[in-house]
């Protein structure tokens, strides 16, 4: 193959971008990343369009572990430079969105990363399929070959909704975000997530009248624990509904859109709670905030991925790989296809782990690297041990919880190899004839269902073993994969300061679990 052709080839120098560039840097490979934008993270000059970040900056723990500190810093990349965190760059608890960029443009630079910006990549083909190399043209007409290509450039097209008339409203990363120009209006927002509220929330005190409209009901990201649901620093217009202050939420579609000839807009909307029964809303201004889609209008014939979600992402495979164009990868944001509105692959938290875990896929399947792990006695202390040491300390599975697992394959000689932030589903079957076992976090069944606050719901005790498998909140879930049979399951019960160091409650089950289990593959 030609010398000049690159190992990986990174689109997006967002945060999954560096910290995949980060990650093949530091295993010596050849590559290069290619950013559209003017610096890196250039995304977050525009967003979000308020310029609050939403992913929390907790810099007071009390803990001095920085893996532990990580279950609380949700925009640091993953490194070993404790000068590179971003919680040295703000000390605000949401912190300000050019926080994250002068954090971004200083990691690539003290890292050395190879990064080429204003580099808008404009189209990626693969000339000689299934196995030659691609080849991505930028907007200066370069060429840049590689044997594989790592698309991580985010979501960076809007979600448009097929509502007649859509073309007329404002969209959310257009809208001026100055209160000043919404003086006494009234303003519909199509969409239900935190754009949409983020968005009301800046107009409450010169607007004169909010609606938030959408068929689908306000999840409560407090409840159901996915943190792209409504999260509490922007659900301000719900006081102002329940309290009776002009604005509302409507549930309902909204059917047609019509711009009148003096600007203002009349907008039929069909109330799902009120048997489709449809009204026409005047407005002076209306905003769409319905989220936004991958753009694979740069894929040629031959290398364009299949889409899932209603075309809004790539599908993957559970190494990260497109599902039908063999060394097309994927990292950030656009991997939430993965654990889509359950997860949090949606986010630097989450996705930072998936970026290392699709590296340790990269280095294991084209460079022979295994993965890493250590070798472990096949006995139930030792096992029980490990187990817990790590679900004490993981930020990884703490994160990714029920996408990341760590996995012990037992060797059949006395030994086990223990790996750590493997994706659950990657292996498949069973790996070796003993099976294997995977440890995850989980939260329990139905944990969105219950009011968390409402003081009336019985709950397990945090001491009740017996009845760990009943809790609903994040707990550590053990399982062991044999072939051809349902995996036998230990959950630790749940506990409110997360520490599963309890010799009786949390130690000695964990020991009867794996002796159980382990009895008949140890040596006779």
């Amino acid at each position: 193959m030609p010398h000049d052709v690159l190992d990986y080839l990174v689109i997006g120098a967002g945060p999954a971008g560096l910290q995949l560039g980060h990650l093949l840097q530091r295993a010596g490979r050849d590559y290069r990343i290619l950013e559209g934008g003017p610096v890196p993270g250039a995304f977050f000059l525009g967003f979000p369009r308020h310029r609050t970040l939403i992913s929390i900056n907790k810099k007071n723990t009390g803990w001095d572990d920085p893996e532990l500190n990580l279950r609380m810093d949700w925009n640091s990349l993953l490194t070993d430079d404790p000068d590179l965190l971003f919680t040295r760059y703000s000390d605000r608890y949401f912190p300000h969105a050019d926080d994250m960029v002068r954090y971004l443009g200083d990691f690539a630079a003290r890292a050395g990363l190879a990064v080429t910006c204003d580099a808008r990549v404009t189209r990626i083909a693969r000339p000689e399929p299934p196995d030659g190399p691609f080849e991505a043209t930028d907007a200066h007409g370069r060429t840049h070959r590689a044997r594989r290509v790592i698309v991580a450039t985010g979501v960076s097209l809007p979600n448009v909704p097929p509502i007649p008339g859509v073309e007329t409203a404002e969209l959310y990363g257009e809208a001026t975000v100055d209160p000043a120009a919404y003086l006494n209006q009234r303003v519909l927002i199509i969409g239900k997530g935190n754009s949409a509220f983020e968005t009301a929330d800046n107009l409450i005190e010169t607007a004169a009248v909010i609606h938030v409209a959408g068929p689908n009901s306000v999840r409560m990201a407090w409840r159901t624990h996915y943190v792209g649901h409504l999260r509490a620093i922007n659900n301000g217009l719900l006081d102002t509904y329940q309290l009776k202050s002009q604005n509302a939420l409507l549930d309902g579609h909204v059917r047609r859109i019509a711009r009148r000839p003096d600007g203002t807009y009349l907008v039929t909307v069909a109330f799902i709670r009120a048997d489709e029964v449809t009204k026409d809303i005047p407005y002076d201004r209306v905003i769409l905030c319905t989220g936004f889609r991958f753009d694979a209008s740069i894929f040629a014939d031959g290398c364009r991925p299949d889409l899932v979600i209603d075309g809004r992402f790539p599908a993957l495979t559970p190494a990260y790989e497109s599902v039908n164009v063999p060394g097309l990868y994927f990292a950030g944001t656009i991997t939430q296809s993965r654990d889509f509105k359950q997860g949090t692959s949606g986010f630097i938290h989450g996705f930072r782990y998936g970026a290392r875990a699709l590296h340790r896929v990269l280095e294991q399947r084209h460079h022979g690297v295994p993965w890493p792990g250590v070798t472990l006695p096949a006995e139930p202390a030792a096992l029980a041990g490990a187990v817990l040491d790590r679900v004490n300390r993981t930020s990884a599975l703490w994160q990714q919880f029920g996408l990341l697992a760590d996995v012990i394959v037992p060797g059949g000689d006395g030994t086990a190899r223990y790996l750590e932030e493997v994706p659950y589903d990657l292996e498949g079957p069973p790996v070796g004839e003993h099976g294997h076992f995977t440890i995850t976090l989980e939260y329990g069944p139905d944990h969105d269902k219950n009011d968390p606050f409402d003081v009336t719901v019985t709950r397990i005790g945090q001491g009740d073993a017996a009845r760990a498998h009943e809790g609903h909140y994040l707990h550590p879930v053990v399982r062991h994969h044999l072939p051809g049979r349902p995996p036998a399951v230990h959950h630790i019960t749940e506990n409110l300061e997360n520490e599963w160091n309890s010799e009786e409650i949390h130690a000695a089950p964990l020991r009867e679990f794996f002796a159980r289990r382990t009895a008949a593959l140890l040596p006779r």
